[in-house]
């Protein structure tokens, strides 16, 4: 399974939340950012929110116990072991933000399992107040895409995942925004679409599904994402051993007690004619 690379968006993919929007809730800055947000873009404005924070004293400990208490569905954390151990690289592509996502993911014991995150880019300053900035610095240039935010393509970023990749590797992405969509469409025939259903990604795929050229296979919470993500980890390895190897491999040893079985596994979305 050294072949199969997993993408994990964060924000309603590995949390169950959005984590700008959470530390903000916890504490009691919502109204301002509220008020603000028509003014500014969302990433400059949370760099705002984090000075306003930090000069009515709130410290970056508050924002870490904030964070720890972000709401995760239960069998996240053994879907992401789970798919680590039988072998595949796990990477985050994020529109939050670095100090958020490793944060939460060292309190959850998650940070090892994953070879890259790419997010926007954030430090504790001498101040001792958190600073965000733009993954990609709209201030000196565009980066061209009308379906991204300003601050970040996702799309240009698997670009760059799948130009660095070696051999045929396939790549399985995860996401439920609308900033998830652009990724979508950069994946090929041999790549897998996992959008959670009735989010936003969701309902741009169903707008045309044939614009996306990976298989697409939905997901409603976190006992699904990890049935589903599993048993297309098992799907994909199946199919790497039958291509490889003229040798039988004992599937049900390699995986351990997950079913081999393509009959059980949930139909691909439906492309309407």
């Amino acid at each position: 399974m050294a072949g199969i690379v997993v993408i994990f968006d964060f924000d309603k993919t590995i949390i169950d939340c959005d984590s700008d929007n959470w530390v903000l809730d916890e504490l009691g800055f919502t109204d301002l950012f509220n008020q603000l947000l028509p003014t500014m873009p969302w990433n400059p404005l949370m760099d705002k929110m984090m000075k306003e924070l930090h000069a009515q004293g709130k410290t970056i400990d508050d924002i870490v116990e904030v964070l720890k208490r972000a709401p995760i569905h239960p069998r996240i954390v053994p879907a992401i072991k789970a798919a680590h151990a039988l072998g595949c690289e796990l990477r985050v592509v994020s529109d939050a933000n670095m100090f958020f996502i490793e944060t939460i993911l060292e309190h959850l014991g998650l940070r090892e399992y994953f070879s890259e995150i790419d997010s926007n880019p954030s430090f504790v300053d001498e101040e001792e107040k958190l600073r965000i900035f733009p993954y990609h610095d709209f201030t000196k240039s565009s980066h061209g895409c009308n379906l991204c935010p300003p601050n970040m393509c996702k799309g240009r970023v698997i670009e760059r995942i799948q130009a660095s990749l070696e051999g045929k590797k396939k790549i399985i992405y995860l996401g439920d925004g609308s900033g998830d969509y652009c990724p979508g469409l950069k994946l090929g025939e041999a790549d897998y679409m996992m959008p959670r259903k009735n989010y936003p990604v969701w309902d741009l795929i169903c707008r045309n599904p044939m614009l996306i050229k990976a298989e697409i296979y939905e997901w409603t919470d976190g006992e699904e994402l990890e049935k589903v993500l599993l048993q297309l980890i098992n799907m994909i390895s199946l199919e790497e051993d039958e291509a490889n190897s003229s040798q039988f491999i004992s599937v049900d040893c390699k995986l351990q007690t997950m079913s081999a079985s393509k009959n059980a596994f949930p139909h691909a979305l439906s492309v309407p004619q």
